[in-house]
């Protein structure tokens, strides 16, 4: 049984936690591989990125496989939180080892954040290595195959997308070949989600699951935006982040075109995307569970396109998810608030 979300991998869990209240509006998510870890690469496209890590998993470099991917809130200052979960890992004996010892490891921990600062009203209020530490035990604790919070949670806490809410989502699929492709997506944009002439969901556009909402519907959640828009003004300081993954067998070289690939379902669910001032990332890991079919270097070719429909999927239930926040540090809207859930497409 599958619950269309990346743990449908198996063999990760996904743990999140989530500070709010007295300031604080963020969060930390950690995605943790089977014990001996997963191959993993990442493709930043994003002009303003806050990563660690990220050099490691360059093909040409040594390491082969990592044991947990995080994303945070907190901007650059929330990177921290990936030095609690490499705590976690190293009393565990996990990571690369580098010594005669079972106990001298390395644990390498890839990174990235996004901004959310000041958004809960506290600009220091952001993640440490404590709540890393949380995030990953949440994850161990997890059942193999446990559905994943989505909307408000985690790092998607302060997540926000232009003048909306946003936050966590995910989505999974099960290809002919029997292989599994899940996707996690933190949406935290500094563009849109929403076409601004029709108020439909542009990954929702894309997945030709269309309801238009009625125009007077659309108006009315157009000024809503536009007020929103003139009362607060933040830095257009954003990212959208994304893990992909697969227990489909891949070297690291196939690893890092799954994630560059993937990034199309960025392009296809926020317009614009991939700026200066975005830090869009995309992780791969693949468990090596099965083995591509026996027809080539292109039989690849349906996981790398399943990741990038299943990137657009999540953002779009990232968005749906999304709740409501007016505190301190702004108002944003929730698109559901706006638009009401009657008319979404089935699957979201």
């Amino acid at each position: 049984m599958t619950v269309d979300a990346l743990t449908d991998v198996m063999g990760l869990r996904v743990g999140h936690a989530t500070r709010i209240g007295d300031g604080r509006l963020t969060g930390t998510t950690v995605v943790l591989a089977p014990e001996g870890g997963a191959v993993a690469a990442v493709d930043v496209r994003g002009g303003g990125p806050g990563t660690k890590e990220t050099d490691a998993l360059d093909p040409r470099n040594v390491v082969q496989r990592v044991e947990a991917v995080v994303l945070t809130g907190g901007s650059a200052y929330g990177l921290d939180s990936a030095s609690g979960v490499m705590a976690w890992l190293e009393e565990r004996g996990r990571g690369v080892r580098v010594g005669p010892e079972p106990t001298h490891v390395v644990p390498v921990v890839p990174a990235a954040c996004i901004f959310d600062l000041g958004r809960g009203g506290d600009f220091g209020a952001r993640p440490d290595a404590a709540l890393g530490r949380a995030a990953v035990e949440a994850a161990a604790a997890s059942e193999p195959g446990t559905p994943v919070a989505q909307g408000c949670v985690g790092a998607g806490t302060g997540a926000t997308v232009g003048a909306l809410k946003g936050g966590v989502g995910t989505a999974s699929a099960v290809l002919d070949s029997g292989i599994t492709v899940g996707a996690l997506v933190v949406c935290n944009a500094a563009g849109s989600a929403v076409d601004p002439a029709t108020g439909v969901l542009y990954g929702e556009m894309f997945q030709g699951r269309v309801d238009y909402p009625a125009p007077e519907v659309h108006r009315a959640a157009q000024r809503q935006l536009a007020e929103v828009a003139a009362g607060y003004t933040p830095p257009a300081l954003n990212t959208t982040l994304a893990v992909v993954a697969t227990d489909a067998d891949l070297t690291k070289a196939q690893a890092q075109k799954l994630a560059g690939v993937a990034h199309d379902g960025f392009a296809r669910a926020v317009r614009p995307v991939h700026l200066l001032n975005d830090g869009d990332t995309v992780f791969a890991l693949a468990t090596g569970a099965r083995p591509l079919a026996s027809t080539g270097p292109l039989a690849l070719n349906e996981v790398l396109a399943a990741g990038a429909d299943l990137v657009t999927r999540a953002i779009v239930r990232a968005v749906r998810a999304a709740g409501s926040v007016d505190g301190p540090g702004g108002a944003w809207p929730s698109y559901e608030q706006l638009y009401g859930g009657r008319w979404a497409p089935e699957g979201g």
